[in-house]
């Protein structure tokens, strides 16, 4: 990288913006009604806003669609967590480099409103192509880009919070935005105010009610389903490119090499934005068909943490007898995650549920693999042994329900 240095709050870096965490990510589908019930009723994740393409964007690209929404999923007070759209409008609008990518989004956070503009400009210095900017519903400030192989990377500040009564902000405070504001801006808070004096009932926001039975014991709490998602990622995808897809996510992103494996005879590489293991797994295409997936998504996975290994179990069963496909999978494809299920979608993707997920400290060392925990294929232990770093990391904030 160059010699400059960037302020990141008081802190040097070699670029002007410091990835936290994976905030959330998108898919594109042929049916995101059909989508939204698995991911909603089986997963857990609850619904934040929809909108209606016919309504924002209308044309003849919406000819045929069974639905015409957008979804805007959450596991947390995050507005969303997954997004599910449209697979022919985004077509439409983003011309992926290949066929096969439905990734539409993978979304890092980032600290700070300043980082994502400056962010922006130092890509578009740094000869990188920058697709938009501005600020959609959710609230959160963002820059789009691609990786090397197409797949396509945003940074966001701010992403508005759902409260305990579950609503999201009204549709007409929705802040569209192709733009970013010159700095400082005002804050969100100050945004609410306004609208009070505007007349805007904050109340009138999108909430969602699930009205499946609650008969599940999940710690204490009935929910719908024996599971709580407590976390998100990582993203599992396979590249053109394996090199500079590395380069791109070390480099330009700031991300961290945790570990390489092998899988099946191919090399892999597993990155870190915190302390978890991975954030986000990169694989060569050529991986695929060695692994028994179809070649209609470059996704190998997406992982959803659920709040226990008793609660991993627990969806093992439930999905299962929910006629949910699940699919064995090598584990060298998930190092520093012990015992996972990877369920499939109606829409086609893998879902790769965990418990666990192994933590690095300040040496940055991972942990060797004579001291990770043997798992047996298709052994599910009523109990397990605590690991030194068990139900450590991102902690899930609120109730369960």
């Amino acid at each position: 990288m160059a010699a400059k240095k960037y302020s990141v709050g008081g802190v040097t870096y070699d670029r002007p913006f410091k990835i936290r965490r994976l905030n959330h990510f998108g898919i594109s589908v042929a049916d995101t009604g059909d989508a939204v019930a698995f991911y909603r009723d089986l997963l857990g994740f609850v619904v934040a806003d929809m909108l209606d393409l016919n309504k924002y964007d209308p044309g003849p690209w919406l000819d045929g669609l069974p639905d015409t929404r957008i979804y805007f999923l959450r596991h947390n007070s995050d507005h969303h967590t997954l997004v599910l759209m449209p697979r022919a409008w985004v077509d439409k609008n983003e011309s992926p480099a290949r066929d096969d990518i439905t990734v539409n989004q993978i979304t890092w956070q980032v600290g700070s409103l300043r980082e994502v503009v400056e962010a922006r400009l130092w890509l578009e210095e740094q000869g990188s192509k920058v697709d938009r900017y501005g600020r959609d519903p959710g609230s959160n400030w963002h820059t789009y880009f691609p990786d090397p192989t197409g797949h396509t990377n945003e940074l966001e500040y701010g992403i508005e919070q759902v409260g305990w009564d579950g609503v999201s902000k009204p549709e007409i405070m929705w802040p569209w935005a192709n733009e970013h504001p010159a700095l400082p801006t005002r804050s969100e808070g100050t945004e609410l105010d306004d609208a009070e004096k505007a007349g805007i009932d904050l109340t009138s926001g999108h909430r969602w009610v699930d009205t499946l039975p609650k008969t599940h014991d999940v710690g204490g709490v009935l929910l719908s389903r024996p599971f709580k998602p407590v976390r998100i990622g990582p993203v599992s995808i396979f590249v053109s490119d394996l090199d500079a897809a590395v380069r791109f996510y070390t480099e330009t992103l700031g991300l961290v090499v945790s570990e390489e494996t092998s899988v099946l005879g191919h090399r892999a590489v597993f990155l870190r934005a915190n302390t978890e293991h991975h954030s986000i797994a990169l694989f060569p295409v050529e991986a695929r068909e060695p692994l028994g997936l179809g070649d209609e998504t470059t996704l190998l996975a997406f992982g959803v943490q659920v709040g226990s290994y008793e609660q991993l179990r627990a969806a093992r069963t439930f999905l299962e007898g929910r006629g949910v496909k699940l699919v064995d999978l090598p584990p060298e494809i998930h190092p520093g995650i012990d015992y996972v299920l990877h369920a499939v979608s109606p829409d086609g993707h893998v879902m790769q549920l965990y418990y666990y997920m192994e933590q690095v400290g300040w040496d940055g060392a991972v942990r060797p693999q004579s001291g990770r925990r043997v798992v047996e294929a298709g052994v599910w232990p009523e109990t397990l042994e605590p690991m030194s770093d068990t139900y450590g990391g991102e902690t899930f904030w609120g109730p369960l329900g």
